[in-house]
């Protein structure tokens, strides 16, 4: 089995829930919602990004704008939707569950 491979599908699974959570506080164009992902050691790539922002947006879970820059072309803004913002907390609520779930299987797989 590839470790690898498995590490990256456990990544992509949570991708689309941090995209969400990184644009709930403010909206944001796709280098600062990169930059966010990389500060918290998730590495994401352009190729994969611009087209999970574009299915979110297809969706319905996410809007955009554009915005003049003064370093360079105007940017396209990123922000949640109401539904968006529903889609979110529903989301939440499954993520503390599921890692609730996950924390007290593998502590008790460890203490033994």
């Amino acid at each position: 089995m590839n470790i690898e491979n498995t590490k990256a599908q456990m990544r992509k699974g949570v991708l689309e829930f941090c995209i969400l959570s990184v644009l709930k506080e403010k909206d944001a164009y796709t280098s600062e919602i990169l930059d966010t992902l990389k500060n918290a050691k998730l590495l994401v790539v352009e190729g994969t990004i611009y087209p999970l922002l574009t299915r979110l947006k297809n969706d319905g879970l996410l809007s955009y704008r554009w915005e003049e820059s003064t370093s360079g072309p105007p940017r396209k803004y990123y922000g949640l939707t109401e539904e968006g913002q529903k889609f979110l907390n529903e989301l939440n609520g499954t993520w503390t569950e599921l890692s609730d779930a996950v924390t007290l299987i593998t502590n008790k797989n460890t203490a033994s």
